[in-house]
């Protein structure tokens, strides 16, 4: 044991270390963070505090804050992958609390929400979808595009903001420009959700047998940011019209959360399509009730082009 506190102590000694350290401590002292920390505490910091936390301070700067410099949780820079180092004092040193990132926080509410709805599972091409790499080749999607790029840029949590209804012709992109749209928000550390109408309709169904209906139900209608896309490609019995779409509907126009859709048809044609029940039944009123909200949350925008998936 003593041997080996001698080499330590030696080492300490050495002209080599001392170097090396004073080079680390130069490096700690000009980080901005830093400097911010010991000015936000200053008559609480003193030098010898400081130069008792070295390791501390070192692994805090070699870190990232915010991630500033991390393109993606999986590929995070940090010790412990997903949470951001925060200085604290305690006692006579300078320590490091860790809080779970803004990050992670997406990811860990995504993941909750995976586990409650199978359809919120989208094609690759649309999780990797952005604005730059639509097709803007006609006046109608350039269009489509600044509407949808103005949202993002305006969008403020708790403020009452209309979400967009997009309808054109099959395979135009209306669910990659949902896509698009989604992850220019997530990178601003925005949540939304995208749902699949048709699944979703068939999941509800199936949930009434193992009793998860609610559970599911208030995640989509509690989402900041729903987006429910091909609304009018599914068979929608009244049931699923007034009771789930329905509920929905109104508890987002209630709290006036943004809620986004895309369909084949236009107001008009998606009426008409709410209006026959799976039994030939004609409900106009009910049709129009639904009519009423969606019209109240969105703002239509025609995307026009060719079908992009022949």
């Amino acid at each position: 044991m003593d041997s080996i506190q001698n080499s330590l102590k030696k080492l300490a000694g050495s002209q080599a270390f001392k170097e090396r350290y004073e080079k680390m401590r130069q490096e700690i002292m000009q980080d901005e963070y830093i400097k911010h920390f010991i000015e936000k505490n200053q008559g609480k910091v003193t030098k010898t505090m400081v130069d008792n936390s070295m390791m501390k301070l070192y692994e805090y700067i070699s870190q990232s804050k915010q991630c500033v410099d991390c393109p993606s949780l999986a590929e995070c820079k940090n010790m412990m992958k997903g949470y951001d180092p925060h200085l604290v004092i305690r006692g006579e040193l300078i320590d490091i609390e860790y809080h779970v990132c803004p990050r992670k926080e997406m990811d860990d509410e995504k993941r909750k929400s995976e586990k409650l709805i199978k359809s919120l599972y989208v094609p690759r091409d649309i999780l990797q979808a952005s604005f730059s790499t639509i097709d803007l080749d006609s006046p109608g999607r350039l269009k489509a595009v600044d509407i949808a790029n103005e949202f993002v840029e305006s969008y403020e949590a708790g403020r009452s903001q209309k979400g967009l209804y997009f309808h054109g012709k099959f395979g135009v992109g209306k669910s990659y420009l949902l896509g698009a749209i989604a992850n220019q928000l997530a990178e601003k550390k925005i949540s939304s959700m995208l749902v699949y109408m048709p699944e979703f309709v068939r999941e509800m169904k199936q949930s009434l047998n193992d009793h998860s209906m609610d559970e599911k139900l208030d995640a989509v209608k509690k989402a900041p940011i729903l987006m429910l896309d091909d609304i009018g490609a599914e068979t929608m019995s009244s049931w699923v019209r007034d009771e789930i779409l329905g509920t929905i509907l109104q508890f987002r126009m209630l709290e006036n959360l943004p809620t986004f859709f895309t369909s084949n048809f236009d107001y008009e044609g998606l009426k008409h399509h709410l209006t026959y029940s799976q039994r030939g039944e004609e409900e106009k009123m009910k049709a129009a009730r639904i009519m009423e909200r969606i019209k109240y949350l969105t703002k239509p925008v025609l995307l026009d082009g060719i079908n992009r998936r022949q």
